[in-house]
């Protein structure tokens, strides 16, 4: 079982930030930004890739309602998710970063892309 699904049987504890039937959003433990939120449905979906159109679709919505609960809505923000390894995906479990609550700023590329 992944650290996720583990998050979301309460077998590791966790910040919650917001909680649905189907999602689950809750504060990351090692925060790039003032603001950094891991939002997850509950349903194991290894990527994006694997996830069904009408899943994201909700996920899309809840999404929304954690970037007002985090009050960066209007402020703006950041929203990563990390596909398979080259794309740097460390938890084999569909997961938005969500960053924000200061200035982001553009994305730097890592020595080895340079």
């Amino acid at each position: 079982m992944c650290i996720f699904c583990k998050i979301i049987n309460k077998e590791i504890p966790s910040k919650p930030i917001l909680e649905d039937d189907n999602f689950l959003a809750f504060h990351d433990i090692n925060p790039t930004r003032k603001v950094h939120a891991l939002v997850i449905p509950k349903a194991h979906y290894s990527s994006f890739e694997d996830t069904p159109s009408e899943i994201m679709n909700s996920m899309s919505e809840f999404i929304k309602k954690v970037t007002k609960e985090l009050k960066v809505d209007k402020t703006g923000y950041r929203m990563i998710t990390n596909i398979g390894n080259d794309g740097g995906q460390e938890v084999p479990h569909l997961h938005f970063h969500i960053i924000g609550g200061e200035k982001v700023g553009r994305l730097v590329r890592d020595k080895e892309d340079a």
